[in-house]
């Protein structure tokens, strides 16, 4: 069975620090004409996502880590099954903290995580992950607690203070029906403080301190 594969070309703005080796995979991996459509078989199709794949972590990698567009935001997340809200503020350069109020239909749980951010071709885009722990209430077990890794990417979009998130949360339970979770989440974040720019001022300041 053919697997249909759609790439459309777009025009991407690389810093100097971005690497040249990449760039010469990128030639030889997708289409060399603007929206060029190509179809091909299940196998090769894949080995040219992972490909892909591969690309945009070591393109990842390879670039600093930037600071997020925000100090502190709050929105909603949901995972399919439990339902809330969610709070990141910044606590240090690149890291956040996060705190997480959720309810499904027979449990309620808090959870708090603290995540490392990671610049993605820019501050915009991000990919993080972290670690935290929770403690809930369910119906019919009573308390629980666990222990929760988490992964994920985030966009701001341009021009609005919101901030999308997709991550993969797994956890680990004690004293809950089941023992550990696998959730993907999505969150949808308002920016209540943004990043603040330094000013002209705070130039002066840094180069006083350097002098």
């Amino acid at each position: 069975m053919a697997l249909f594969c759609v790439v459309e070309a777009q025009t991407v703005r690389f810093g100097s620090g971005f690497p040249a080796y990449l760039l010469v995979i990128m030639f030889f991996l997708l289409p060399s004409k603007p929206g060029f459509l190509f179809i091909t078989h299940g196998a090769h199709c894949l080995r040219r996502l992972a490909a892909l794949l591969l690309l945009v972590l070591a393109a990842a990698l390879a670039l600093p880590a930037s600071a997020q567009k925000y100090r502190t935001a709050a929105g909603l997340r949901s995972d399919g099954v439990n339902y809330g809200l969610t709070v990141q503020q910044v606590f240090l350069p690149k890291a956040t903290l996060e705190g997480l109020a959720m309810i499904a239909p027979r449990e309620r749980s808090l959870t708090v995580l603290a995540e490392r951010h990671f610049g993605i071709l820019g501050p915009s885009l991000n990919y993080y992950f972290g670690a935290g722990a929770h403690v809930g209430n369910h119906k019919d077990d009573g308390a629980f607690w666990g222990i929760d890794g988490i992964v994920g990417a985030e966009y701001k979009i341009a021009f609005i203070p919101v901030v999308l998130s997709l991550d993969f949360k797994p956890t680990f339970e004690f004293g809950s029906a089941d023992w550990n979770r696998f959730p993907t989440g999505f969150s949808v974040r308002y920016i209540i403080v943004k990043q603040k720019k330094p000013g002209i001022f705070d130039i002066f300041k840094k180069k006083g301190k350097d002098d």
